[in-house]
């Protein structure tokens, strides 16, 4: 048997022995007034004097997380996740039922405490106690120390013990917490409404992606996980519903890796009356306020780098410029198919995925705007670290953003990077019916030719245009990278509860 086996062995017996005594170790009523947090939130200012005065007696829940033995007197220290308060326990103030639980207490059991407020000899504000119960006795040890956990996979799969054991960890998600009240306050105050929209699709839209496919047995048809809210929202604005907005949950069917989980949180938001000029100075503003309201600035900490959200406006970068920017040449020897096929040979650009294998770079429909894609990828989008708006996307990769009225092959579409990621995609939303009819079907002839993440053909959203959508811009924001650019986390795992990994084997 390992030393593990014999931890969880002896914690079961002493659970079985307050069990013959009649006291229970998971009880169905807690009974308390506060946790720890709440009590130094209200007393931690309290003099010794004060709080004699005042006679304070509460119930204090909490998990145990150290335990000192003076003899007839132990200190135990009670945790909720955000401070911890002291416990002074006299044996001799104790009756039989709390002796009981002190001594088949193990670290990391839930305890109540009755007793009153002091602040000890030390100055540390304590609970000087005469009652304890058990509220939930812990069967396995947590790890050792409670700190130190720093096992990358055990972290992942068992974010409980993270959580307990890294108080980093706690941060991180109360950040993301507070990052999303942010956003709603903010849309909220100027006239957004929050709605749902359906998360099992009859056609995955509003994205190129591949999807996740189930079934639903009573009326054996084939539904998809979303892969975007897009196209539903955009219905409603078709409906008169001229500001929404949805922090949804996606899924796409793609590799992972530290920016990308199968499963990850938007917010999508859409403006009737606006564009993609419009919704750069919205982005700018809220994101340079959440900030400076949740970071007390209005610069981020990133990988080594200073992030400056204060310095507006942010860069405007047409994609153009910046691959001919990063490439040292003008821009008008990216104008072509066939110069950006030179260069992604050249360079060694892996072939983009809509381009067909085996076949010329230059000659199949589509290829600038792919070509131009993925050397974008490939040589600009690493360096983007100080908040940049990239413009004007080839139409071949926009299949739903507004053209140029001065250039079609590029539409109003930007996407926000920050700290060399893509936090960010909007649109002036194209509304023009037979358009939006025909990049449909430049997608499935694209899906006919091999690229399986082409956009399906939307027949009742083509239908609702018909009935007329205002003209109006759309923004999509990743939760997920957010948290990490504002937590400084380097893998999209830091900042997901639960994300997605291989089963473990037995």
């Amino acid at each position: 048997m390992s030393e593990l086996d014999d931890q969880i062995a002896n914690r079961r017996a002493k659970r079985e022995a307050l069990r013959a005594l009649g006291i229970a170790a998971y009880p169905a009523r807690a009974g308390v007034d506060a946790e720890p947090s709440a009590v130094h939130a209200r007393y931690g200012a309290s003099s010794a004097e004060e709080l004699e005065e005042a006679g304070v007696e509460l119930r204090v829940p909490g998990r145990l997380r150290a335990v000192r033995d003076m003899g007839r007197t132990r200190f135990l220290d009670l945790h909720d996740g955000r401070a911890k308060l002291q416990l002074l326990v006299r044996l001799a103030r104790l009756d039989e039922r709390s002796r009981a639980v002190l001594d088949h207490l193990d670290l990391g059991d839930y305890l109540v405490a009755r007793g009153r407020l002091i602040r000890t000899r030390a100055g540390e504000l304590s609970l000087d106690t005469a009652e304890l119960g058990l509220l939930a006795k812990a069967v396995r040890p947590l790890p050792e120390k409670w700190h130190g956990l720093t096992d990358i996979e055990i972290r992942y799969r068992q974010r409980y013990l993270d959580l307990v054991a890294n108080p980093d960890s706690r941060r991180v998600f109360e950040l993301r917490s507070a990052l999303v009240r942010g956003i709603r306050a903010f849309l909220d105050a100027r006239g957004f409404l929050e709605v749902e929209t359906p998360m099992m699709q009859p056609l995955p839209g509003g994205a190129t992606a591949r999807p996740f496919v189930t079934h639903h047995h009573a009326l054996d048809l084939e539904l998809y996980l979303r892969i975007a809210p897009e196209l539903y929202l955009k219905r409603l604005l078709v409906g008169g519903l001229h500001r929404v907005y949805e922090i949804n949950r996606n899924f796409r069917n793609e590799g992972i890796s530290t920016q990308h989980n199968p499963e990850f949180t938007m917010l999508e938001f859409y403006q009737a009356y606006s564009d993609y000029l419009q919704l750069m100075d919205l982005v700018e503003e809220m994101l340079a306020g959440l900030a400076h309201d949740l970071l007390g600035g209005a610069e981020l900490a990133c990988r080594g780098e200073t992030l400056r959200l204060g310095e507006r406006p942010w860069k405007r970068l047409p994609m153009r410029e910046a691959v001919a920017g990063a490439l040292g040449v003008p821009v008008a020897e990216v104008e072509t198919a066939a110069q950006l096929a030179g260069w992604c040979e050249r360079l060694e650009v892996e072939r983009p995925a809509a381009l067909a294998a085996g076949a010329p770079l230059a000659g199949q429909p589509g290829a600038y705007g792919h070509l131009l894609m993925a050397l974008f990828e490939a040589r600009v989008e690493p360096a983007l670290i100080q908040p940049t708006f990239v413009l004007d996307y080839p139409v071949e990769v926009s299949p739903l953003a507004k053209p140029r009225p001065d250039d079609p092959r590029f539409t109003e579409r930007f996407e926000l990077y920050l700290g060399g990621m893509e936090v960010a995609n909007a649109f002036s939303e194209l509304n023009d019916p037979d358009v939006q009819a025909e990049r449909f079907r430049e997608q499935l002839r694209a899906r006919a030719a091999g690229d399986d993440e082409a956009h399906r053909f939307d027949e009742d959203y083509v239908r609702a245009l018909e009935h007329g959508m205002p003209p109006a811009g759309g923004c999509g924001i990743g939760i997920d990278r957010l948290t990490m650019l504002f937590a400084d986390r380097p893998s999209i795992r830091d900042v997901i509860l639960f994300p997605l990994l291989r089963p473990e084997r037995g």
